[in-house]
């Protein structure tokens, strides 16, 4: 059997998809000049193959199907599966049907919105997949003919599953930073050690496909293993949410990969109290360069509101300072938009953010996701009506307390105070401390130009309030003159 995976290259914006968000993906679109720049930045720097449709590929190339790979060409064969996204599903769908027609081949689709909101996918396709998309695959490469919805559910034991097959994808547009680099590496693959979340935030889609299992530490050692027999010095990048969510497993792939001496560098996601000065020097040892994490909101009673358990600021700091002296690099999200947030709490969480000292820092709109406790909690305040603009970073909901436009404002202020600072330029090109007494007479006049700008911005917003509160009274007053 001739099987196309489509995992196709999203179209407006640097999008994101496959483990992203629990597979619903991000679409970063540039609205200020800061941002725009960060847009082109990741479109360079961040670009690795899905995860997912490699294990797929590695499904049904293990039982002998004929396996092509394809990012936007539509490809002739007996059976499709594409891998669907909440921000680019339009394309996703046009790309289905194409092929239905052209080729009257069966295609199918897999993936978070297959799962979670197949009405958008309904009638495009000949089959949907719900669920972790491997053990339908296994049953599809068996022989079994998929039609309407196909159950697919989660795989107990991670070790079962084939490795990816990498070797089947092209390489050549496969790009990714390593550290403060400015010289992306083509040797890069995404690796999952574990899937799901064991943690309760009830605004995360990670876990609301599969419960949380892990892989043994012998068989994520023998995937690398395995990239570095094909490919030599490799970069990985771990898609698990909490990679040291479990010490003694983690502590046993990093001892394995330094046993074996294999030539990797890594980065991976996890939460920072998850991490202690030990435990780093361990990886670091292994390979590890790039640590990312969460810190969303610097107002614990924020965070607790949302079920995502606080970590001590003196922690981060120790962890985010550590890593600094080893020479890992480190980036921490954000998110705005809380309905307890107010522009002087947000405010405190940029500063924070700058205070923490990371290598990076990523700030994003808090998005009601289908499937989440979240979203049963603020239906009745979504306002958006179109999927597609549940990326991450676009208001979709009635604020309590603050617009759209102010929304939107404060996440492109963020990323201006975060990276158009002369120490964050100088400190990502390793000249700490060099003209200390110059560079601190410059953070000070750049803080102030933006702190000018946040104060004019919300003062004109004060103004046209009060303007059209003056002019609501005027016309009622009005009314009320004519009517005596």
């Amino acid at each position: 059997m001739r099987v196309v995976i489509a995992d196709l290259k999203g179209r407006g914006g640097f999008v994101n998809k496959d483990t992203v968000v629990g597979g619903y993906g991000s679409r970063f679109r540039g609205f200020s000049w800061t941002t725009r720049w960060i847009e082109r930045a990741r479109k360079l720097y961040q670009n690795v193959p899905s995860i997912h449709a490699g294990y797929l590929a590695a499904i049904f190339a293990q039982a002998g199907h004929q396996v092509r790979i394809t990012r936007d060409s539509v490809l002739e064969g007996d059976l499709a599966l594409v891998l669907s996204s909440l921000v680019d599903y339009r394309h996703e769908v046009e790309w289905a049907e194409e092929a239905r027609q052209r080729f009257r081949m069966r295609v199918g689709f897999f993936g978070a919105p297959a799962t979670h909101m197949p009405e958008l996918l309904e009638g495009h396709a000949d089959f949907i997949i719900k669920g972790e998309p491997e053990y339908a695959a296994l049953r599809m490469a068996a022989g079994e003919i998929p039609k309407g919805f196909v159950d697919s559910p989660a795989i107990p034991d991670l070790d079962t599953l084939p490795f990816p097959a990498w070797h089947l994808f092209h390489r050549k547009t496969v790009r990714h930073a390593v550290g403060r680099s400015l010289e992306p590496v083509h040797a890069a693959f995404p690796i999952l050690s574990s899937r799901s979340c064991p943690e309760f935030c009830t605004y995360c889609p990670h876990r609301i496909t599969a419960p949380y299992r892990s892989r043994s530490p012998e068989s994520v050692v023998a995937e690398i293993e395995d990239i570095c027999a094909r490919y030599g010095r490799a970069y990985l990048v771990f898609r698990d949410p909490l990679f040291t969510q479990e010490r003694s497993r983690n502590t046993a792939i990093a001892e394995g990969i330094i046993r074996k001496n294999l030539p990797v560098r890594f980065e991976c996601e996890t939460r920072l109290d998850d991490l202690d000065k030990e435990l780093i020097d361990l990886l670091y040892r292994a390979g590890l360069r790039t640590i990312t994490f969460g810190v969303e909101s610097v107002d614990p009673a924020t965070l607790k509101r949302v079920g995502r358990r606080p970590i001590p600021p003196a922690h981060q700091r120790e962890i985010v300072g550590h890593c600094r002296s080893k020479g890992i690099s480190t980036e921490g999200f954000y998110v705005f938009g809380f309905l307890t947030d107010t522009p002087n709490s947000i405010r405190a969480t940029i500063d924070y953010s700058i205070d923490l000292g990371t290598t990076l820092a990523l700030f994003k709109m808090l998005t009601p996701y289908p499937g989440t406790p979240l979203y049963k909690q603020m239906k009745p305040l979504i306002t958006e009506t179109d999927p597609e603009k549940f990326d991450g970073y676009s208001p979709t909901f009635r604020h309590p307390d603050m617009s759209h436009e102010e929304l939107l404002y404060v996440l492109a202020h963020a990323y201006s105070r975060f990276y158009l600072r002369p120490s964050w330029g100088l400190n990502y090109l390793g000249f700490t401390g060099a003209h200390s007494n110059l560079l601190q007479r410059l953070e000070a006049y750049t803080h102030r130009r933006h702190s000018e700008n946040e104060t004019a911005f919300f003062s004109s917003r004060v103004s046209k309030t009060e303007q059209q509160c003056f002019e609501q009274s005027r016309d009622t007053a009005h009314g009320i003159f004519q009517v005596r």
